[in-house]
């Protein structure tokens, strides 16, 4: 005699809910199974990358992504929570997600300017390969920012966010309110090139790096300690801390 097939119920929490199918958002799911596997494995069969999950309960019980889903079982899979410390609840990775350090794939430029713009550490090469980025994401403990989900199923990335948005400002707006960043930027710190920490320079030692005229209208400078470029507060410095001031403000209130 055939034996029916075990029966395991699914719900998504918050943005989870974005990676679902329209049928299956905001709901209890239920999944068929004939061998049991692990729960992040049956997590990833939905499209919900492992690297957004901060919470698994089973059963009323905090699971790591090891545990074996069973018969019956009833799982309820959170985000990363903004306002409640969870910590000692964790059983998916030893630490919560939350992590200042970024890396972005071959798509982001823009988005990795803006947060080095920021003062955020956001390492990106346009050529690097899927294993790079993995590669780097985990020996680094960055967080791997990216639109392909496929990425973010790798078992050795552990930090990782899908982003929704496809524009690089609204993008920036999108990480700054997942990761709660606003309070922590600090703009025109870091290069926008090379990702090295500004340091402030001499005036008569880049006065051969600037165009003449800057020269005239300028006497503060700052140096990037990585590729040597200069920085001055000119007429993009202004209208570009005029968008960043209202950006991180709507954040903070």
């Amino acid at each position: 005699m055939e034996h029916p097939p075990a029966r395991a119920w699914f719900r998504f929490y918050a943005e989870l809910n974005d990676h679902l199918a329209p049928d299956q958002q905001y709901q209890t799911i239920e999944r068929s199974f004939f061998v049991p596997g692990s729960v992040k494995d049956a997590i990833e069969s939905f499209g919900v990358p492992h690297t957004e999950v901060e919470l698994i309960l089973i059963n009323g019980d905090s699971a790591d992504f090891s545990h074996v889903v069973r018969d019956g079982d009833r799982v309820a899979v959170y985000p990363v929570f903004e306002s409640i410390d969870v910590r000692s609840e964790l059983r998916v990775r030893p630490q919560p997600l939350r992590d200042l350090k970024f890396v972005l794939d071959v798509h982001l430029g823009k988005l990795a300017a803006y947060l080095r713009m920021l003062g955020f550490d956001a390492e990106y090469a346009n050529s690097a390969t899927d294993p790079e980025l993995v590669r780097i994401a985990s020996s680094q403990q960055r967080v791997l920012l990216t639109r392909d989900r496929g990425l973010l199923m790798h078992t050795a990335v552990t930090r990782g966010y899908w982003l929704r948005q496809t524009e690089s400002r609204r993008q920036l707006a999108e990480v700054i309110r997942r990761f709660d960043l606003a309070a922590a930027a600090r703009p025109f710190t870091r290069c926008m090139t090379c990702n090295s920490a500004l340091r402030p320079a001499d005036r008569t030692e880049v006065l051969h790096r600037i165009p003449p005229r800057t020269a005239e209208l300028h006497d503060q400078f700052l140096e990037c300690s990585g590729c040597g470029r200069v920085y001055w507060q000119g007429s993009h410095y202004r209208r570009m801390r005029r968008w960043i001031d209202v950006l991180l403000q709507c954040d903070l209130k």
